[in-house]
């Protein structure tokens, strides 16, 4: 089995109302409790928006620096992400393309090493 993060950039969703948004998380739920059923899910969540409540951890100066907010301005960021652990490729881009089609954005695929 190898896993999988199946994630998107919080700027790949869009502009919508709130009631487009509410139909959208039942659906998007059904597809994670299809992964658990399946038992493939490994971690499934949103990332939460506020960049001011994040921080980053750099020890790249040979000392360990704790500071708020993002490690670098950016106007991409993680908005969710879910891990699976699958057969193969085929397995993953199935799971990915139900996430998307639930969600209403894109998604992106990439093995974790």
């Amino acid at each position: 089995m190898t896993q999988y993060i199946i994630y998107f950039n919080q700027q790949w969703v869009g502009d919508h109302s709130p009631e487009w948004f509410a139909e959208r998380g039942p659906l998007a739920n059904a597809v994670v409790s299809d992964i658990r059923d399946a038992g493939a899910l490994v971690f499934a969540a949103g990332v939460h928006e506020d960049d001011d409540a994040a921080f980053t951890a750099d020890a790249t100066g040979g000392t360990t620096v704790i500071a708020s907010g993002p490690f670098a301005p950016t106007e991409q960021r993680i908005g969710g992400l879910t891990i699976i652990d699958v057969a193969d490729d085929n397995a993953a881009k199935a799971w990915a393309g139900r996430i998307a089609e639930a969600c209403g954005w894109p998604q992106e695929v990439r093995r974790v090493s």
